[in-house]
């Protein structure tokens, strides 16, 4: 009997390390392939056959290191960094903890290392639609393209300050001022909750370092963009669900913690669409985790999000008048992958083929396409006639597909292998001209002002570094200390520690990082691979090493 259980548990190691390895193989073989040559070449035997002994080797090797650190460290921590000094698990019924002394001061570090910053880049990094995003409030012309709750956040306090200080750079200043320390003070309190959890004096000081001085994490702290407010609140809502998984009857009698989630997994798609979706996805495997300890409070705290997410889009749409709806978000990868074929292939198209994709991506568009992005070819769908007449676009997408297949693959890779391909060079915007620079070297991170705002460095050595980091030469020059700015990297390191809880049965510290994947998987479907769509990966990293026990 012992026998059969050790085989079982020696078979899902294998398993978990093998699909581990294949993973990780096929991230670097055909990642450096899109990177090198803008497609896939499955005929060359080299890389196919390098491909298989990468996959070959890495399982081997992970489940060597899984056995070695079992061996050594059974009972310990997973993946800490030091070792804890205790195991208890946090009092879930602690309603102070965010105005405990050791929150309040994690959160005067973090936000005083974030203003240094901020006055480096004074007012801010007003990037990323900002400004169109403003001109929504001030026109008061809305649409569904932003989400609708942060327009009116971002616009609304810049047009009040402005209002009142006569001063656009003030406005933008009070705004990720205030952002700032809404995300310094989740950060914090991720940190406390370890810190209650028994996380060593080192490791403290390590990631309170670590969410202080990381220049991605410090830029989407003071970018204007919806990311870092999503990156927040997502992680709020995972170190909830750790808790809620660590003690539930204690989570669920604690009205506090209650409210606390139902806000963050609101306020989370509130400010991008796609976490509405992995929202939905992750309810199902959540309660059938919990399937044989169902309760209505569970049930209520989980449902609950929905409800007031639609119910509060709803509102602000009808409310605000905006416009028809931008169906090209959604539409991203048939777009590139038909332009791709126009592009490629527009010989093997008929007449009325062409004709018919001109309708809805017009000429002047198609003939912009870029493997990487593909904001100059969407930007000219014509929603009105997709609104009308779906199914031709539609017929013409697979019909386009039977016929190029690889055309299809090789389109999609190109615009999200930068999420999965640590090397990646994230520089989808070479040559753009924006409002103070063209892309030349990298466009890692927007970095700039937009209009109306305008940069006045109050400390330009820490501006010279950032905008090194952000569209310097940074990634070319540094190779080996680039990695850890890659999200390649970091989703790596993720499906490692996931595919050994896996094999350990630990589905209590998986569950929490569920709705990150699921994010993941959601941008590997949108328009270009950057840092701003996953920087969730950064955000919670602390906590997923954190969590975790090996029990032999």
């Amino acid at each position: 009997m012992g026998n059969e259980k050790n085989n079982k548990i020696n078979y899902r190691a294998w398993l978990m390390s093998g699909l581990f390895g294949i993973l990780t193989g096929f991230f670097l073989v055909i990642g450096y392939q899109l990177e090198t040559l803008d497609k896939v070449d499955l005929s060359d035997r080299n890389a196919m056959l390098t491909m298989a002994c990468l996959m070959l080797v890495i399982a081997i090797d992970t489940r060597y290191v899984w056995r070695n650190y079992e061996q050594a460290h059974s009972g310990q921590k997973l993946f800490g960094l030091f070792p804890l000094k205790s195991a208890s698990p946090l009092d879930t019924s602690d309603k102070k903890i965010f105005l405990s002394k050791e929150h309040l001061c994690t959160w005067g570090i973090l936000a005083a290392l974030g203003l240094v910053v901020l006055l480096a880049e004074f007012p801010g990094f007003f990037v990323y639609d900002a400004q169109e995003e403003l001109n929504e409030v001030l026109t008061r012309t809305f649409t569904t393209h932003h989400p609708l709750l942060h327009v009116l956040l971002l616009g609304g306090t810049i047009a009040l300050f402005h209002k009142i200080t006569g001063s656009w750079n003030l406005g933008i200043f009070a705004y990720i001022f205030l952002q700032m320390l809404v995300i310094t003070c989740i950060l914090a309190y991720v940190i406390t909750y370890m810190q209650k959890r028994g996380m060593g004096k080192k490791s403290r000081i390590l990631w309170t370092v670590y969410y202080g001085v990381f220049p991605t994490i410090v830029m989407y702290s003071l970018c204007s963009s919806k990311d870092g407010l999503f990156s927040a609140m997502l992680l709020l809502m995972t170190v909830l669900l750790v808790q809620l998984l660590e003690n539930p009857e204690a989570f669920l009698n604690n009205k506090s913690k209650c409210a606390a989630f139902i806000a963050a997994a609101v306020l989370m798609p509130c400010f991008r669409h796609n976490g509405f979706y992995a929202y939905l996805v992750f309810i199902p495997f959540f309660l059938i985790y919990f399937r044989k300890k169902l309760s209505k409070v569970l049930v209520a705290i989980t449902v609950t999000p929905v409800i007031l997410y639609l119910l509060i889009s709803t509102a602000l749409s009808a409310a605000l008048t905006t416009a028809a709806p931008h169906h090209q978000e959604m539409l991203t990868v048939p777009i590139m992958q038909m332009a791709r074929v126009y592009t490629y292939d527009k010989d093997s198209m008929t007449k009325e083929d062409i004709t018919t994709l001109e309708s809805y991506v017009p000429e002047e568009n198609l003939v912009k396409y870029t493997p990487r992005v593909s904001d100059l070819v969407k930007v000219g769908f014509n929603n009105e006639l997709y609104e009308q007449n779906k199914a031709d676009f539609w017929k013409l997408y697979f019909k386009l597909f039977k016929a190029h297949p690889m055309t299809y693959v090789n389109a999609w890779l190109l615009t999200s292998y930068g999420y999965w391909y640590p090397p990646a060079n994230i520089n989808v915007y070479k040559g753009t001209t924006v409002y103070t620079f063209t892309y030349d070297e990298s466009s890692y991170f927007g970095y700039e002002v937009e209009l109306p705002g305008e940069r006045h460095s109050l400390i330009p050595m820490i501006d010279k570094f950032y905008r090194y980091i952000s569209i310097g030469s940074f990634h070319t020059d540094h190779k080996v200390q680039a990695l850890l700015f890659s999200p390649g990297l970091l989703i790596i390191i993720y499906l490692y520690v996931l595919a050994y809880r896996l094999y350990k049965k630990d589905y209590r510290n998986i569950l929490p990082f569920l709705p990150i994947l699921l994010v993941w998987l959601t941008v590997i479907l949108g328009p270009t691979y950057l840092v701003r769509y996953v920087v969730i990966l950064w955000f919670a990293l602390p906590l997923l090493l954190d969590t975790g026990s090996t029990q032999i």
